[in-house]
């Protein structure tokens, strides 16, 4: 039993981690979710990713230490690094975190690696890594100091100090808070409105984001206009791209075709 559950509800695939008692992941269940993961990044049918845990206590309590130290080290995360999706860095389609309790240390990671987050209102979010000797390097060292001011991140790494919900949200860190009931429903309802936009689009948004992230400006345009963004140049080149201004100058829902 990896505790993985998929669900396709149309064009949105939903990922259910779902190992109690704290949604813990060893080694099996990042490949688990990274499969899953890896079935959103090449089914062209699917548009849009949503992450959760079971139960309401944990989102992901992360590495799951009791299996680490219960025998011989498998560090094989599968495709897409620790939990399926921290390295995975070629996914073009858009995950949403629907956080549904406490993130901690590489369920905080995972969080951190999807592109948008809603989180309930008793969500919490840290890094208690350095109390056991490791740093977070599952993506969170990276990562969520280029989302928090520097003293902010560097707080959170040294003393693992927690982040709740509405904080996160007033750092930029979550999109929504919610009552816990309403995380996955609101997930939902974000990844519709993400599925009205042109997929073609949000393919060339998070590549150009992704190719360009620290770089200057007039460097950032010289790598979008390259052969590093070949989304970029299928979005222009795509019928879609034309779709959308005759639907807005013909008063009518534009129809999407990928191409």
């Amino acid at each position: 039993m990896t505790g993985v559950r998929t669900q396709r509800n149309g064009p949105v695939l939903e990922v259910v981690l779902d190992r109690p008692p704290a949604n813990a992941i060893d080694a099996p269940t990042s490949r688990a979710l990274g499969a899953a993961f890896v079935e959103l990044r090449d089914d062209p049918a699917l548009r849009v990713g949503i992450v959760s845990g079971g139960g309401e206590r944990f989102f992901s309590a992360g590495w799951d230490l009791k299996a680490a130290t219960s025998g011989p080290p498998d560090r094989d995360w599968g495709p897409g690094g620790f939990a399926g999706l921290t390295e995975l860095f070629d996914l073009n389609k858009p995950v949403i975190a629907a956080v549904n309790g406490l993130a901690v240390g590489g369920g905080f990671e995972l969080a951190l690696a999807c592109d948008l987050v809603v989180a309930a209102g008793h969500a919490e979010f840290f890094l208690p890594e350095g109390r056991i000797g490791l740093i977070a390097d599952g993506g969170g060292v990276l990562r969520l100091s280029r989302r928090l001011p520097h003293a902010v991140a560097m707080e959170m790494f040294l003393t693992g100090r927690r982040m709740g919900a509405e904080k996160a949200h007033a750092w930029g860190l979550v999109n929504h808070v919610v009552p816990g009931g309403d995380v996955l429903s609101r997930a939902r309802v974000l990844a519709e409105e993400i599925c009205e936009s042109a997929p073609l689009a949000v393919a060339a948004y998070k590549e150009v984001l992704r190719r360009t992230e620290g770089l200057a400006v007039p460097e950032a345009y010289r790598v979008m206009r390259s052969e590093a963004c070949p989304a970029y140049h299928r979005m222009l080149a795509s019928e879609d791209c034309q779709e959308g201004p005759r639907a807005f100058a013909e008063k009518r829902a534009p129809r999407w075709q990928g191409r």
